[in-house]
C-alpha cells in the first residue's frame, strides 16, 4: 500500500496571507470585543491537534484581538465536534481545528449529519504533523524488524490501539499491518488521550499516534518509539528512524491539521479569520513551539484548503474501500 498523503514538506511554500508578519494588523472583529473566539477541537485532550491548538492559543488571542477559548468536543471520529461548528452562526466567533479525519469520515460512515465538504467553510490547511508508531515499554521490540518478528511469531496475540474506527490513526495502523504482512487486533478508543493512557498501562501493546502527543512519554520511557511514519526524520526527534528506512519503503503516512468555519461565512470574514490564523502561526513563539513538536507550518489560502479537502476526500475514499471500514 502506498502513501495516504502527499507529504506537505515536499510542496511549494504556500502563501501566509496579507498579515502573516504583523499580528497587530490582523484584528478579525471589533477592537476591544470581549466576546471570545471559540475554537472547537473535535478530538480528545492530549491529541496532536489539541497540543497544537493550545500551543497557539495565546498568539491566536493576540491576532484576533480578543479572547480565544479552546474546547474539546470528541466523539464519532470528529463528527460530534464538527457538527457544533456546522451549526454555529457564520460570524467568525466559532471555528474548528480538524485533521485528516474530517475528509475520511464521509467514506467511513454510511450516514453523516452534514456534508464534510459543502457544510463547512475551509479557512486554511495550516500544516502537517508527524505520526509515530509506539509500543508499551515492556514489549520486547525496539525497532520494526523486532516488532514484525514478534507479531509473526504470535499472530493476532497482540493489540494495537487507535483513536477510533476509521480515523487516520486506525488507517495508519492497518497500513502498517498490511505492509509488514502481520496481524494484530484493533482496539478503538474514543480519542487519543484514553488510547495513550492504556498503552502506557499495558492494556494495549502498540499504536500510531501524533508525535507531539507522546513526546513526554517517550522521554520518560513509558512508551518506546518504533519508527516515524512520515517520509523523513523529524527535527524534534532526530534519533527516531522512519519506518520506511527500516525496511518498509512504501509505508509513509503524515497527518495534517486545518481551520474551518461554519457554512455561508462572508468572504471578507473568511479572509480576516485566515489572516489572523496565519499571523498567529507565523509568530516567533508559536514557530518555536511547533518546531519542538516537529510540526511543519505552511498555511494555505482558503481556496487552496477547499481544493485540498476535495482531493484528500477522494484519496481516502479509495483507501477506506480497500480496508473495508464501514460504520453506521
Amino acid at each position: 500500500m502506498h502513501t495516504i498523503l502527499p507529504p506537505m514538506t515536499r510542496r511549494a511554500v504556500l502563501g501566509f496571507g496579507t498579515c502573516a508578519a504583523a499580528l497587530v494588523a490582523c484584528p478579525v472583529l471589533a477592537q476591544g470585543s470581549d466576546k471570545p473566539v471559540r475554537f472547537i477541537l473535535p478530538i480528545s485532550a492530549g491529541s496532536g491537534v489539541d497540543a497544537i491548538a493550545r500551543a497557539a492559543s495565546v498568539a491566536l488571542g493576540k491576532a484576533f484581538s480578543q479572547p480565544v477559548v479552546i474546547e474539546n468536543l470528541p466523539g464519532a471520529g470528529g463528527i460530534t465536534g464538527t457538527s457544533a461548528v456546522v451549526k454555529a452562526a457564520p460570524d467568525g466567533l466559532t471555528l474548528g481545528m480538524v485533521s485528516n479525519n474530517h475528509v475520511i469520515n464521509p467514506a467511513v460512515y454510511k450516514k453523516m449529519p452534514f456534508d464534510a465538504l459543502g457544510d463547512v467553510t475551509p479557512i486554511s490547511v495550516v500544516g502537517a504533523t508527524p505520526l509515530v508508531l509506539v509500543v508499551n515499554s515492556k514489549l520486547p521490540a525496539k525497532n520494526v524488524k523486532e516488532l514484525v518478528a514478534l507479531l509473526r511469531a504470535r499472530p493476532e496475540s497482540y493489540n494495537y490501539a487507535s483513536s477510533g474506527n476509521g480515523t487516520i490513526i486506525h488507517l495508519a495502523g492497518e497500513m502498517f499491518m498490511e505492509e509488514a504482512g502481520v496481524k494484530a487486533r484493533h482496539i478503538p478508543y474514543k480519542g487519543t488521550g484514553p488510547m495513550v493512557t492504556d498503552m502506557i498501562a499495558g492494556q494495549v501493546e502498540m499504536g500510531v499516534v501524533a508525535l507531539p502527543a507522546v513526546q513526554p512519554h517517550l522521554k520518560s520511557g513509558a512508551l518506546r518509539a518504533i519508527g516515524l511514519c512520515g517520509p523523513a526524520r523529524s527535527p524534534a526527534a532526530p534519533d527516531i528512524p522512519t519506518i520506511a528506512e527500516q525496511g518498509l519503503p512504501n509505508y509513509v503516512v503524515e497527518g495534517w491539521f486545518a481551520v474551518i468555519g461554519p457554512p455561508k461565512m462572508q468572504p471578507a470574514d473568511v479572509q480576516r479569520v485566515h489572516d489572523a490564523v496565519a499571523a498567529a502561526f507565523a509568530s516567533a513563539e508559536v514557530r518555536e513551539a511547533m518546531d519542538k513538536q516537529g510540526n511543519i507550518i505552511k498555511p494555505t489560502s482558503p481556496e487552496q484548503a477547499a481544493s485540498y479537502f476535495r482531493s484528500e476526500a477522494a484519496r481516502y475514499a479509495a483507501l477506506v474501500k480497500k480496508a473495508n471500514v464501514v460504520l453506521e
